[in-house]
């Protein structure tokens, strides 16, 4: 019975193990970033909920404003107007995304730092706007840049991590020493 025990023991430690040596020698050892953005996200888009009333306004500076609004589309409030499909099908794509981001950084080698980076600021911004569309609906956007009566469309620190994201991979994809 003790060597069936410590088997299963050895084998439980060995799946441990190797769970261990995947996110030591992988993205995934960033995931800890993507956790922080995300909290910082949702933190930040509860906050203007329960202080602000739909399509309220505080100007902080003469070019940003704190204005909140929900957007039931993707980027710039696209298919927004439509009869609701548009919510599962922006919520399958995101949590697509997220699987997607999530391989990634699990077969990207620890040396891409930048890489990996990028990956998992992509996956806290895809995450974060998935928690919404799949909770409310829509997505809370609320940081709003605007300049002579021209706004920019309102965004968040999801879509901010996104973008972020993706900057630094374009500067991965100049700066990476590729084996040809």
């Amino acid at each position: 019975m003790e060597r069936v025990y410590y088997c299963l023991r050895k084998r439980e430690y060995s799946k441990l193990s190797k769970i261990f040596i995947l996110f030591n020698n992988s993205g995934l050892r960033w995931l800890w970033l993507t956790l922080v953005c995300l909290v910082i996200d949702q933190v930040t888009k509860h906050w203007v909920v329960a202080s602000f009333s739909l399509y309220e306004s505080v100007n902080v500076l003469p070019i940003f404003s704190i204005t909140y609004v929900q957007n039931l589309g993707a980027a710039f409030s696209f298919l927004a107007d439509q009869g609701g499909w548009q919510r599962w099908f922006f919520t399958a794509i995101a949590a697509i995304a997220c699987i997607v981001f999530i391989v990634w950084l699990g077969k990207t080698p620890k040396s891409q730092t930048l890489l990996s980076i990028a990956v998992a600021l992509m996956l806290s911004g895809a995450m974060g706007n998935l928690i919404d569309r799949a909770l409310f609906g829509y997505v809370i956007d609320f940081l709003d840049f605007h300049w002579s009566g021209n706004h920019f469309p309102a965004f968040n620190v999801a879509d901010s991590m996104i973008f972020i994201g993706a900057v630094l991979m374009i500067l991965e994809s100049f700066t990476a020493e590729h084996n040809d």
